[in-house]
């Protein structure tokens, strides 16, 4: 087994095909996080990602930790992922570390994963910030460099920025 395998796993040949989808995620990825503050100012924080194959490859954590300018942790926690081949839907959830609390992310009620071009979106319900729904919009770029972008909805229909993480792997 290569040292990359070892550290990163490899999905399981048995698992679902679907999977695949947030396979990008595997590895460590440096990045750059542009946060709008609550007063609308903007600032870059450093953050990384770091995916991994667990559970015998059938599923995927990824961490994410991001710093503010004076180097306090801000944000830390886990996505798990799995896909659910007989109700053809995605199982995904956040532990936020820093709260111990669990979010869902991509509720079959809140529309689940979609796929557009080479985006991935999903919306989850928010318990750490302000608003009430995030829209969260993967965009992989290249084999080296994914965005992450998230949305806020406080109307139900409008939709503004407010982060935009890119990555590049390390």
């Amino acid at each position: 087994m290569q040292s990359s395998e070892q550290e990163f796993g490899r999905p399981n040949p048995l698992a679902p095909a679907e999977l695949r989808l947030f396979a990008f995620l595997i590895g460590r990825w440096r990045c750059e996080a542009k946060v709008q503050l609550p007063r609308g100012a903007w600032v870059t924080w450093p953050a990384t990602w770091e995916g991994r194959y667990i559970l015998d490859g059938y599923a995927i954590a990824d961490e994410y930790r991001m710093w503010d300018e004076t180097g306090k942790l801000v944000v830390l926690g886990v996505n798990f992922r799995a896909y659910d081949a007989a109700r053809k839907s995605w199982n995904m959830k956040w532990l936020h570390g820093l709260l111990g609390k669990w979010i869902d992310l991509g509720s079959e009620e809140l529309g689940g994963v979609r796929v557009k071009g080479t985006s991935i979106i999903y919306k989850l319900k928010e318990l750490a910030t302000q608003h009430e729904i995030t829209r969260a919009t993967y965009t992989v770029v290249s084999p080296d460099h994914f965005r992450w972008r998230g949305e806020k909805c406080e109307d139900g229909k409008n939709w503004s920025e407010f982060v935009v993480v890119e990555c590049r792997r390390r």
